[in-house]
């Protein structure tokens, strides 16, 4: 029997890179898959056809999960189609290769919104389902530079990954009395669509060098969250797990 049969995941931002990696990750281990996507469509549908095609089942729901209503309204088709959530991952994110001295106030609340506010807005719909449900969990997507700080200016990316963490161990407190688990993956330099499209070709295989063990995959950061979800991570929340091949111990 596969560890995650039968329990409904959402993914925010899994038309591809880090998001698409989970979800395959979680369906490869017998999850339901609902696969999240703004603007990438053809992508999201394809990740949905690579499930399908693993013997999986999938769902793709369109929203901007850094605003309220949009949220709201994906839970709702949801628990329409399922009747509930097990596992959330808030994974949508972006960047910007931008120091202090670049970074305007609507690139500022554009990050913030992107990766922290749509953290806040996602775990508040799940937790209301799992509350209900008296179980669930909850793996936020942070970084390494939440613990070392960017590379390259790309302020307002850490901020965000930073906060995530302190509101994962505060939202673990929270939940543990309703038998929510809540949980954070910190991954390191992780081959992506953004990382390239951040840094450039000849910056990442620089950074690749850097690593003991190389340039992680998305799939790597999938397993850990398989883990968090699973009977692996029964006794674990307001934890932090640091996929980052080496680059970074506490």
């Amino acid at each position: 029997m596969k560890p995650l049969s039968g329990l409904r995941a959402l993914v925010t931002g899994s038309s591809r890179g880090l998001g698409k990696g989970i979800a395959l990750a979680l369906a490869e281990a017998g999850a339901r898959v609902a696969i999240n996507y703004h603007r990438n469509e053809k992508e999201a549908l394809a990740v949905k056809a690579e499930i399908e095609g693993l013997g999986g089942e999938a769902l793709v729901i369109q929203a901007d999960v850094s605003q309220g209503a949009p949220v709201a309204a994906m839970f709702r088709k949801l628990v329409d189609a399922w009747g509930g959530l097990d596992v959330l991952v808030n994974n949508a994110g972006t960047t910007k290769s931008q120091d202090i001295f670049e970074t305007s106030e609507a690139d500022w609340d554009f990050i913030l919104d992107t990766n922290l506010k749509s953290v806040f807005l996602c775990s508040k719909e799940a937790m209301v389902l799992m509350r209900g449900q008296k179980r669930g969990r909850i793996v936020n997507i942070s970084s390494i530079v939440a613990h070392r700080g960017a590379l390259y200016g790309h302020v307002h990316y850490a901020a965000t990954k930073g906060a995530i963490l302190s509101f994962t161990r505060t939202l673990a407190r929270t939940g543990a009395p309703h038998g929510i688990l809540v949980n954070a993956i910190a991954p390191g330099i992780i081959e992506s669509e953004l990382l390239v499209e951040t840094h450039g070709k000849e910056d990442v295989a620089a950074l690749a060098a850097s690593v003991p063990l190389g340039l992680g995959q998305a799939r790597d950061v999938g397993l850990a969250a398989v883990y968090l979800a699973g009977e692996g991570g029964r006794y674990l929340t307001g934890a932090t797990l640091d996929v980052n091949g080496g680059m970074h111990f506490h």
